[in-house]
């Protein structure tokens, strides 16, 4: 094992020995000899099979089949989930062959941040994680189920669900993805159209076109996101079958691997005699596996937070130094939109997870020693899919990059650090994703232009007021503030101040996540505004350093001159109505920060 994967995965099992402990003996507590149904009172189990068709009444009936919870995201808004539609019925088929039962026991929302993004509604989006996990969990409370299904995909959903799923951790898990939709327009040509409609060069109608050509039909959006970094991190977890993430939807592969997703949960339950919980599956190792998974690919941002919620779950305590620490030894291996040119099909297609995974245990950069949802051991995960006429099986991956400027190797690596760099200083920590930042930019010294609003940034940019080196400051973006939108609409006007030679960075404490791209950007700041943090006594003309090479986070003013500085918190009230905030105004208050997973579930 490499020394450091060693030394942080050790100090993580130390310091969740209290936590995790009690997390099993829960588990465990929970766990039954034979199927849990067989707990229920007549009148219940008959409620809860009341709908089910004749054989399926007397498969549950007799006590003797497995009963498989599928909880769906499913919508056909979502183009990523929009494949989910006629999965339940797939699933059910595969599961009557397996001699099992299959019921939707739960549909959880699922927003697209696509849609959303500078709208009112993104300030739901982080929070909407926790209303499917409690979801989720409404529909395993009945109390019949045997092991469950998650379908799930994109942003908050997969973190989500795996906090429900950890939350019924005696039950075993396999999730189940849908696919990427096919390459559309080059990601370069996307950036360069949006940069040309933020300088007003390029009118709606050719900016709609263009966004339609990249965003174009069913499938995960192809740029590497939050969605498809969950579809990665999850893989490497071993909560997928073995190369599963990145199979186009509607394809005979792609249905293959569903059927087999729901035989195999059928292996793990208690009544196979190979029973493996998911609760227990998910472990030390598995979480930095995770972490891993996340720093060699450069992953989305969303995850320094969502891993974090995701472990507390299996009582597991991860902190920001576990990320930082693994990202000083973790290579960046692969370059994927926006820290490179390339699409996830185009990573797929260059050896893809196999690959990426096979280059890490050689160098002894994952924990092989893991359970997985296909058996023992992480290298099973060096094997890809395919159809031996008509038939899934797996076989070896490529041993070798099939596009070296896509998937590199351990000798000759894109960077020898992770694509995620923790700083810190006296505004407090956040998180750089300096994959897709020069090094060059990574650095900077500049006077800061302090705004309380993400909507007051393109005023300012278009009146020229930004046209000069600056530390771009937006605050009150927090979890406790507004829910901790992501700022995607920064991007395109302080790309195009970067390309016009100025020294540009922006600080914030919202997110950005898989679209953090060559602006080197200080987000997650905690503490929040909201809450304390130094961030509000910022003021324009103050000199911030961001250095994204040294990992420091700094205001230049004098402590004798802050400790002066009275801060007068905005009424943000106006911002906590319309679209649905009112209705989360109590959650939002118990979030935690952004380091602690910002999450208002207490395990």
């Amino acid at each position: 094992m490499n020394p450091t994967v060693a030394r942080v995965t050790q100090r993580i099992i130390d310091r969740s020995t209290s936590t995790r402990a009690a997390y099993l003996a829960r588990i465990h507590d929970a766990r039954t000899k034979t199927v849990h149904r067989a707990q229920l009172a007549c009148g219940n189990l008959a409620h809860g099979f009341a709908a089910c068709q004749p054989d399926d009444k007397s498969a549950l009936k007799n006590l003797t089949h497995n009963d498989i919870a599928i909880i769906t995201a499913y919508n056909d808004m979502l183009s990523a989930h929009q494949p989910y539609e006629h999965y339940p019925e797939r699933l059910k088929a595969a599961l009557h062959g397996a001699g099992a039962v299959g019921q939707v026991a739960a549909g959880v929302p699922a927003m697209c941040d696509g849609v959303t993004q500078g709208q009112d509604g993104m300030e739901l989006s982080l929070m909407s994680r926790e209303i499917i996990a409690m979801s989720a969990a409404i529909g395993l409370s009945h109390n019949m189920f045997d092991g469950a299904l998650y379908l799930g995909i994109c942003d908050k959903i997969v973190p989500g669900l795996v906090m429900a799923a950890l939350s019924f951790g005696h039950l075993p898990a396999v999730f189940v993805p849908a696919g990427p939709m096919a390459s559309g327009l080059p990601n370069k040509e996307k950036v360069r159209v949006r940069q040309l409609y933020a300088e007003g060069k390029l009118d709606r109608a050719a900016m709609l076109e263009a966004e339609a050509e990249s965003y174009h039909s069913a499938g995960t959006c192809t740029f590497y996101g939050t969605a498809n970094s969950n579809q990665m991190v999850m893989e490497m977890m071993g909560l997928h079958l073995p190369g599963s993430s990145f199979i186009q939807p509607n394809t005979p592969l792609r249905d293959a691997l569903t059927d087999a997703a729901a035989v195999q949960v059928t292996r793990l339950t208690e009544n196979s005699g190979n029973y493996l919980p998911v609760g227990r599956l998910v472990d030390e190792k598995v979480i930095v596996n995770g972490i891993v998974a996340l720093l060699t690919t450069g992953g989305s941002t969303n995850h320094t937070m969502h891993l974090v919620a995701m472990a507390r779950a299996a009582g597991i305590i991860i902190n920001w130094d576990d990320f930082s620490e693994l990202s000083d030894s973790v290579p960046l291996l692969a370059r994927i939109y926006p820290n490179g040119p390339a699409d996830i099909n185009q990573f797929h297609d260059a050896g893809g997870v196999q690959l990426v995974i096979r280059e890490l245990l050689k160098g002894g950069l994952l924990n092989e020693d893991v359970n997985t949802v296909a058996g023992f051991g992480l290298s099973r995960y060096t094997l890809e899919p395919w159809l031996d006429q008509g038939t899934l099986a797996w076989r070896e991956s490529p041993e070798t990059s099939l596009d070296a400027k896509v998937i590199s190797s351990l000798e000759s690596p894109f960077e020898h650090h992770g694509g995620t760099k923790v700083l810190d200083g006296n505004l407090g920590r956040a998180v750089m994703k300096t994959s897709a930042v020069p090094l060059v930019n990574q650095v900077i010294e500049a006077p800061a232009v302090v705004f309380e609003s993400q909507h007051d940034v393109g005023p300012a940019f278009d009146a020229g007021q930004l046209n000069k080196d600056c530390v771009i400051v937006v605050r009150y973006q927090g979890p406790r503030a507004n829910g901790m939108p992501e700022l995607h609409k920064l991007m395109p006007p302080l790309g195009v101040l970067l390309d016009r030679g100025y020294n540009i960075a922006l600080v914030t404490d919202g997110r950005l996540s898989g679209a953090s791209g060559k602006v080197p950007s200080a987000i997650h700041v905690t503490p929040e505004a909201y809450n304390g943090g130094l961030l509000a006594k910022v003021r324009t003309g103050d000199v911030v350093r961001v250095n994204g090479v040294t990992g420091e986070l700094s205001l230049l003013v004098d402590e004798s001159e802050l400790s002066q500085r009275i801060v007068t918190l905005p009424d943000l009230s106006a911002g906590h109505i319309g679209s649905g905030r009112e209705l989360f105004g109590a959650l939002r208050s118990q979030l935690s920060g952004a380091e602690q997973g910002a999450s208002c579930i207490v395990l």
